[in-house]
């Protein structure tokens, strides 16, 4: 029976991920090699906690069950050893991917299942890190993840059928939609964002408008819940730069990173979590979007 899930990586995706699954039902233990951040993911959980209280989301019950089943560890190890899913949330780098993969695969029971959340990454190649690529897959969540509704599942060469139908299942329990797909580089919403987020830096570059502008103009004149600029500030500007030079590495040069995001990255403009990307979130805190 399905119970316990380790979320590997407690950053912005690590910590929603952490917070469904508690909310679903199951045993959750949250993992990253740092202390403090896992101090700050706890903070964090708990206000997401409390603001769904407040606004009718869940009942006092439901947040006190949910917070009672979350823990925090350091040990990667020790915590995969009676584990049923391990979901890895850490950046887009494969030689990251690759030490976490290779170390579940050793410690964790042979009835666990792996995935990643990655959003452009081969679930083909992460399942070769390990010595069951049939019980490994794709999990990709959006950003806020308490928020938004769907989970694109990706099944690599080797993902067989009883992996993704049980994905599926702890997804619904999750309250979250799927959509099913079979791998390529990006998938399908990774490869779309990618191209629209990049375009718009390619049109700050050039002079075309503010960012506030062009964020405006694809909100209202394509129905697009965020703009492009905020979007990015939000998950962040060095895992876009990360997604856009796989994908231009993988498919070619539409992909090609405009060269104003490159620059933003040298500078430290990362986006939220660094006070300031496209949008400057130091100066008027209570105005930033």
């Amino acid at each position: 029976m399905m119970s316990k899930i380790v979320v590997v990586g407690s950053g912005v995706m690590g910590r929603g991920i952490a917070y469904v699954s508690a909310v679903g039902g199951y045993e959750v233990v949250l993992n990253d090699i740092k202390e403090e951040a896992l101090n700050s993911a706890k903070k964090e959980i708990e206000s997401i906690f409390a603001k769904g209280v407040s606004r009718g989301k869940i009942t006092g019950e439901q947040s006190a069950a949910a917070q009672a089943n979350l823990s925090y560890a350091t040990d990667l190890k020790q915590v995969v050893a009676d584990a049923d899913l391990v979901i890895e949330a850490v950046p887009e780098i494969a030689s990251i991917k690759r030490d976490i993969f290779e170390t579940i695969d050793q410690f964790a029971p042979g009835h666990c299942r792996f995935a990643s959340n990655t959003s452009t990454m081969s679930p083909t190649e992460i399942g070769s890190y390990t010595n069951r690529p049939e019980k490994t897959i794709a999990m990709h969540f959006f950003n806020p993840v308490h928020k938004m509704p769907l989970i694109e599942i990706i099944r690599g060469l080797e993902t067989n059928d009883d992996t993704v139908a049980f994905i599926e299942g702890v997804a619904g329990k999750m309250g979250k939609e799927t959509v099913v797909v079979n791998e390529f580089p990006g998938f399908v919403t990774s490869r779309m964002s990618a191209l629209v987020g990049n375009e718009a830096f390619y049109m700050l570059q050039e002079g075309l408008g503010t960012p506030e502008d062009i964020d405006k103009a694809i909100k209202l004149g394509l129905n697009y819940p965020m703009g492009p600029f905020e979007l990015v500030d939000l998950v962040g500007l060095d895992a876009r730069l990360n997604n856009l030079r796989y994908l231009h590495e993988k498919l070619g040069e539409k992909y090609r990173p405009a060269p104003l995001l490159e620059q933003y990255v040298k500078a430290g403009r990362l986006g939220r979590k660094s006070g300031k990307g496209v949008y400057d979130y130091t100066k008027k805190p209570e105005e930033a979007l």
